[in-house]
């Protein structure tokens, strides 16, 4: 009874992780409750995962990135990258895939990625260059070189975390920096070679033209007879029935209306909504039609711009509307379209959810999109300003981030020990105040990761691992030890498309482990296999680093799968292959 609840709990939530229809960990919290409600876990094995070690460093790790990002030094090592590679695409490639990944060996795939996007957007266009060129391969490099340090991926830190529980010794800090090197320039010279040729090359399109606006903005002229002159713009009749006034052109003026703007008679307004019904209210508001608009002229003026908005990690716009955000009052802008994964939303605008890598196209001062360069929930892509190098508050906090690295490596303090002490000298010597310290770690991941590994403990006590072991053993038992991990390694690797990379691996390492035991063979080998395998997955754009790229690089679907599946391919036979040397089965 015990296993059939748990498995069922189990497939309950790769299908919630995949419909997104609860956040993730509303979902995981909720399957803690249900373990511990029904005797399978205790009350302390369903909060030890939140209590762990691992939970601190990956928290510690957060940390120190936004420091590194607050003093400016890693902009100024993308300024020195782009002043080295401006000269050639092939150079170009390369030197962002071999900094990326060195970098995202130590920091969050995610936030490297995010670093990235914004100056190498801007930087296709002045070389007239197709972001999809770079974009992709940004993503890939970020994520495989996560593959290189304990550190490098939150999903590493869980599994070590999760095989020290077990009674085996954590995974060292660079023990798996031989196989990940590996990994990493596979997808190097993959990138370089066949990938680069099967890469999308988009045109560079004016924004109107991009996102269709001539199909759903139309102008029309307010006439002296009509009802809406004197009315609030956005409380007008035209508002009530679903059109959007953009902005209004009025004389020799062109701007964009706020909450006190009233309509005047002979007042030209930019509305968006369903051109059918426009027609129909036509007489009753008396309204004009306007035909043969030239959309690029009124929606840009030299005090409006249009401008495309990426909403990155940890946003705190993430699962919010527009309208619950007041985008307009705050921000001073009108989002007038949202990409999504290649699809173009324009109606009901206001009633959106915002989601990791929508992007947003606005239309505002450039004063208000200045101000944007510094946001922590949005990223303006096409221009890059990086933010004042802080020279000593720069040096303070890579130094605190390589002696951490050090003091964990040479054993003189516990690996949470060192990483905790790096973070908070970041916060006493000011390199990062401790709102943003707080603000920049992912508390989503952290309860994520402290779920799933009260999960496993779940699997273990209710005799689920047992049973999938046995299952595993007896259908790839007779073909070998290493068919039995390609099994796994392959498993795991579908299982990150619904679900997130430390929630697959820790779903599958207490099923590895037990079928290691019943083999004879080493528990370790099948645990890292597993650990690299999650972060391996190319295939689809569900990765957050790949979510990031999809719509700058103005990507569809089948360009992920095109480029991705022969390179994870090769990563798995990698896996396979060097596992079993490195760790002996």
């Amino acid at each position: 009874m015990e296993i059939a609840l748990v498995l069922t709990l189990l497939v309950i939530a790769v299908v919630l992780f995949a419909t997104e229809k609860l956040s993730i960990e509303i979902v995981t919290l909720l399957m803690l409750i249900i373990l511990a409600s029904s005797r399978i876990i205790t009350a302390e094995e369903a909060f030890k995962g939140f209590s762990s070690d691992f939970i601190i460093i990956i928290a510690a790790i957060f940390i120190l990135s936004a420091a590194l990002q607050e003093t400016g030094i890693l902009d100024f090592a993308v300024v020195r990258m782009v002043r080295l590679a401006h000269q050639s695409t092939s150079l170009m490639l390369l030197t962002v895939m071999v900094v990326t990944g060195f970098v995202s060996a130590f920091m969050n795939n995610t936030t490297v990625t995010a670093m990235f996007v914004t100056p190498l957007v801007g930087l296709s266009k002045r070389i007239n260059t197709s972001p999809s060129k770079l974009l992709m391969p940004l993503a890939f490099a970020a994520i495989l070189g996560g593959t290189c340090t304990l550190i490098g991926t939150s999903t590493n830190v869980a599994v070590s975390g999760y095989i020290a529980k077990t009674g085996l010794p954590p995974i060292g800090i660079f023990e798996i920096s031989g196989i990940g090197f590996v990994i990493f320039v596979i997808g190097l010279i993959y990138m370089l070679t066949a990938g680069q040729r099967m890469l999308p090359s988009h045109e560079d399109q004016q924004l109107a033209e991009e996102y269709k606006l001539q199909k759903y903005l139309t102008e029309i002229v307010v006439r002296p007879d009509s009802p809406l002159v004197g009315q609030l713009v956005f409380a007008s009749d035209l508002t009530t029935l679903s059109f959007r006034i953009l902005n209004i052109i009025r004389g020799k003026d062109n701007f964009l209306p706020d909450f006190r703007t009233r309509i005047r008679e002979n007042d030209v307004l930019l509305v968006e909504g369903d051109l059918d019904n426009l027609i129909k209210v036509k007489e009753t508001k008396g309204i004009d039609i306007m035909a043969d608009v030239i959309l690029e002229k009124d929606l840009e003026t030299d005090n409006i711009r249009l401008a495309e908005l990426l909403v990155v990690r940890q946003s705190d716009l993430i699962g919010r509307t527009v309208k619950e955000i007041n985008f307009l009052q705050r921000y001073g802008l009108v989002v007038i379209a949202i990409s999504r994964y290649g699809e173009t939303l324009r109606t009901k605008i206001g009633s959106i959810q915002l989601q990791l890598g929508d992007l947003l196209l606005v239309q505002g001062s450039p004063e208000r999109l200045v101000q944007l360069r510094n946001s922590n929930n949005l990223a303006l892509l096409g221009e890059f300003e990086p933010l004042l190098f802080k020279k000593r508050k720069g040096i303070i906090a890579i130094s605190c981030f390589v002696i951490a690295i050090l003091l964990g490596t040479l054993d003189v303090l516990p690996l949470s020990i060192a990483f905790l002490l790096a973070a908070l000298c970041t916060i006493l010597f000011r390199c990062i105040s401790s709102e943003r310290a707080y603000a920049s770690i992912d508390f989503k991941l952290l309860i994520l990761i402290g779920g799933m590994t009260a999960f496993g403990t779940a699997m273990e006590n209710s005799g689920a691992a047992d049973f999938l072991a046995e299952g595993i053993v007896d259908v790839l038992g007779p073909m070998g030890k290493l068919a039995v991990l390609a099994g796994f390694v392959v498993l795991t690797v579908i299982l990150t498309q619904p679900m997130s990379n430390a929630a697959a691996a820790l779903v599958i390492v207490p099923v590895a482990l037990r079928t290691a035991e019943s083999l004879g063979s080493d528990p370790r080998a099948f645990a890292i296999a597993i650990m690299l395998s999650a972060s391996v997955s190319l295939v689809t754009p569900f990765e957050p680093a790949c979510i990031l790229v999809y719509s700058p690089g103005k990507y569809r679907f089948w360009d992920f799968i095109k480029v991705g599946s022969p390179l994870t391919l090769l990563l798995i036979i990698a896996i396979l292959i060097m596992t079993p040397i490195i760790w002996p089965l």
